[in-house]
């Protein structure tokens, strides 16, 4: 079973900071790691293929530094990594990382199954895998927290609902979104590791030449959305002080809660 696992480099961190001038994401001084979500992926396909054999592939689309990210995929196990950089591709929106993430799928051609996070935790958008699924036309199931069976053709996936669970039937090739009850990531051996970062490592660093696409179809040019302005809320918090008897102030208290929907 041959698996491609989409991956993607980001902040160590929730507290996402923007540039008030550019709208950018600040990443100086700013840890990368690989995305949580991603993690289970990476996890899922190389247990799938140490139980079924085949090629694990993670693929991502960074700058030159993402290299890291995929280096410490093949320390997990992974056999060989894609990155995908290119001037380019800067300023992409989800609609124009899918397209170019699609287009390298296309490339690498055979492939049973595509896993990757639900989403990114400097993005949270989730659009990427169904987008991605959409373009290369295959099923997509998202929210999967178990693999249940795979077989040749088809496998049987459970996901998660707000207030219970999924069981679904898919045909293969497909895509799959996964949740971080699916599995237990495992840490990267130390001779995977060192190994990834020799020279002779299994990585191939791919530019828009490479996947075929013309400048204008990736990144900031090739996005359907653009940025007008970004800009943290500011929240006043206000302090107001209940008098009286207790009997009061409690009723007074329901009553406000009440009003405002919070009860």
């Amino acid at each position: 079973m041959d698996i491609i696992v989409l991956v993607k480099q980001v902040p160590d961190t929730t507290e996402v900071k923007l540039d008030p001038k550019t709208g950018n994401l600040i990443r100086e001084g700013v840890e990368s790691i690989i995305n949580p979500d991603d993690l289970h992926a990476l996890e899922a396909a190389v247990d799938l293929q140490e139980t079924h054999g085949g090629k694990v592939t993670a693929l991502s689309m960074g700058p030159p530094q993402a290299i890291d990210a995929i280096s410490e995929a093949l320390g997990m196990g992974v056999h060989e990594g894609i990155l995908l950089t290119d001037k380019a591709f800067g300023g992409a929106d989800t609609w124009a990382t899918s397209f170019t993430l699609g287009k390298a799928i296309e490339k690498i051609e055979e492939y049973d199954l595509i896993l990757c996070g639900r989403q990114a935790i400097d993005g949270d958008t989730a659009q990427i895998g169904p987008q991605v699924a959409d373009y290369l036309n295959i099923p997509q199931v998202s929210y999967v927290c178990e693999i249940e069976t795979i077989e040749e053709d088809a496998l049987v996936a459970k996901t998660r609902l707000e207030d219970g669970f999924e069981r679904i039937h898919c045909g293969l090739p497909a895509l799959l979104t996964v949740i971080g009850e699916l599995n237990t990531p495992r840490y990267p051996l130390m001779g995977r590791a060192l190994d990834a970062c020799k020279e002779k490592a299994p990585i191939k660093v791919w530019n828009a030449a490479d996947i075929g696409v013309q400048t204008s179809q990736v990144g900031l040019e090739g996005s359907l959305t653009h940025v007008i302005k970004t800009f943290a809320p500011k929240f006043k918090r206000e302090t107001e002080m209940l008098e009286g008897d207790t009997r009061e102030m409690v009723g007074d208290l329901m009553g406000r809660l009440k009003e405002n929907r919070l009860i």
